[in-house]
């Protein structure tokens, strides 16, 4: 798909893309809200809280059931960030990994102060809905690289020996730019990761997770996609351990019945190659959503990570109408992730006739300003 390089999409086009970004938002929150109550516990622990087949549904975390964590608020500002860059793009101010950091930098605020600060004309609409202000198992790492204004970069990059998954859980939407080569998807998401994770691990495992995404959006299969990533990431000094990581996901798709004890071979830690080889190896093997969603969550690993991760790849990959009914119903921020959605959606096809030369709408930059 070349539409978003040319800047004409067809309607049906529009409609497609729209789905897969919706699917790639909500499949992830879902993943997230399912795991949630069960991160760091054991797969035994697990099982004995909630019976034998261990989590089939929604378990209550953080008061309610259909909670989310901090992975999906920090996907949901990464978003907005990628809306901000596009919007500035007009002023000739072209910066993505800043306007990505400025939105996560807004993501920190909620986890600080009490509730939005309307004083604050530069937050748009996202930093003001209240329900974010929450904090939800947000990583030291993430608190510290957002914790200030000095941003990290590849040369300097913040917590340099950090190689946990809190990087790539925020890198789906990079994806989601399908008018962008891979290539450049994998740079901005190894970028925007510097600013909390500086080892190499976690930087190209969030640059790989990308260009899985962004292959599914253009309508790859999850398969073709794994091996675009696995190409590209050929090409970069460090990539030995992520590599090793998705060939072994590969590999354990054709060695029996999918369950825990495989999926634990994958990696029952929270580093980030082993977290991206468990998300990947359930989205292969799972028969619907509902199925490899169960699988990537009941293990002795980081569920909420991995339930995310195989969410947004599902999501982008089936589209928003093959996510169960049922959680979509009961998840939490449900009307936020499908307005923030349909604005990425929007902005992406139809940008010009938002902020263009020939046309404007004041409210779009009072949502997305560009200050």
């Amino acid at each position: 798909m070349s539409a978003g390089a040319t800047g004409v999409w067809g309607r049906a086009e529009q409609q497609d893309f729209r789905s897969r970004v919706r699917g790639c938002l909500l499949g992830g929150a879902i993943g997230d809200a399912l795991g949630a109550a069960v991160g760091g516990l054991s797969l035994e622990e697990i099982r004995a809280a909630h019976g034998p087949d261990a989590v089939t549904d929604f378990v209550p975390a953080y008061g309610r059931r259909g909670a989310v964590t901090a992975v999906t608020q920090l996907s949901l500002f990464t978003v907005d960030g990628l809306i901000r860059a596009q919007v500035r793009r007009d002023t000739g101010a072209w910066h993505p990994p800043t306007d990505v950091y400025r939105a996560h930098l807004r993501w920190a605020a909620t986890q600080h102060d009490w509730g939005p600060d309307e004083r604050r004309k530069e937050n748009g609409w996202l930093a003001q809905e209240e329900w974010l202000y929450a904090r939800r198992a947000p990583t030291r790492e993430c608190l510290t690289g957002f914790g200030d204004t000095t941003m990290g970069t590849l040369d300097l990059p913040r917590n340099p020996a950090a190689r946990d998954s809190a990087a790539l859980t925020r890198s789906a939407p990079f994806g989601l730019l399908v008018g962008w080569e891979p290539q450049l998807v994998l740079q901005l998401a190894v970028e925007c990761a510097a600013q909390t994770h500086g080892h190499p691990t976690a930087l190209l495992a969030a640059g790989a997770l990308a260009v899985m995404v962004h292959g599914l959006a253009r309508g790859e299969t999850l398969d073709g996609s794994v091996q675009h990533a696995l190409a590209l990431l050929a090409e970069r000094p460090g990539h030995v351990q992520v590599t090793d990581a998705l060939q072994q996901a590969l590999g354990s798709v054709r060695q029996g019945i999918p369950g825990p004890a495989l999926i634990e071979a994958l990696g029952d830690t929270d580093s980030a190659e082993e977290v991206l080889a468990v998300a990947v190896y359930c989205a292969l093997v799972g028969e619907d959503v509902r199925h490899g969603l169960r699988l990537a969550v009941n293990h002795s690993g980081p569920s909420a990570a991995t339930g995310a991760l195989c969410g947004a790849l599902l999501g982008a990959l089936h589209g928003e109408t093959a996510l169960p009914p049922a959680w979509l119903a009961e998840l939490e921020g449900r009307p936020t992730l499908l307005e923030l959605a349909d604005d990425f959606a929007m902005e992406m096809t139809q940008g010009p006739a938002l902020h263009g030369p020939s046309a404007s709408a004041p409210s779009w930059l009072t949502r997305y300003p560009r200050g």
